[in-house]
């Protein structure tokens, strides 16, 4: 799975109409970036970089209204946010001068604010790459996850949101 897709799936049903966010604590962002020095201020930044994100991933599928719907950005906030936050930490080259020569890049920008730029240019990446073509919403009951078709027939993102939604339409088919 790209980075992020893997950043947007941190955020998904919960089971009983409501959303699961890994990211809702200082300590499950640690957990999820493998960063040490977290803060609640980088914690609330990642969380906005996130919903820009799922934001543009949802414009470039048109997935319509889902349960995620209310926390989405209008596309021209989502897009500032993600590059902006793509161009913070600006890279410089070194040269090292020991045998061999080697070519380094360098920046002065904290772990924090790396992990930003990090998430915001896979993104970037990811959305103006060649999987984005294949990338599909999950239309199961309730699923707010984003996947990227692997063969003609996949249609959900998991088997379970393709049981989940049989079930689905069993039900209302006896139902009416």
């Amino acid at each position: 799975m790209s980075r992020a897709l893997e950043f947007a799936s941190t955020v998904r049903h919960n089971g009983h109409g409501g959303l699961t966010d890994d990211l809702a604590t200082v300590a499950g962002l640690a957990a999820w970036a493998h960063v040490d020095a977290v803060s609640e201020e980088l914690r609330l930044r990642v969380v906005e970089l996130r919903w820009a994100v799922r934001s543009l991933l949802a414009r470039a599928t048109n997935a319509g209204e889902r349960l995620d719907t209310p926390h989405l950005m209008p596309l021209d906030d989502a897009l500032h946010l993600v590059n902006d936050t793509s161009a913070r930490v600006p890279r410089a080259a070194r040269l090292e001068w020991e045998e061999p020569l080697r070519l380094r890049y360098v920046d002065r920008a904290t772990e924090g604010e790396r992990l930003l730029a990090e998430l915001a240019t896979a993104a970037i990446e990811f959305l103006a790459g060649g999987e984005r073509a294949d990338l599909r919403a999950c239309p199961a009951p309730r699923c707010v996850r984003y996947f990227v078709k692997a063969h003609p027939q996949q249609q959900w993102c998991k088997p379970s949101c393709g049981n989940r939604a049989r079930v689905s339409r069993h039900y209302h088919k006896a139902r009416d």
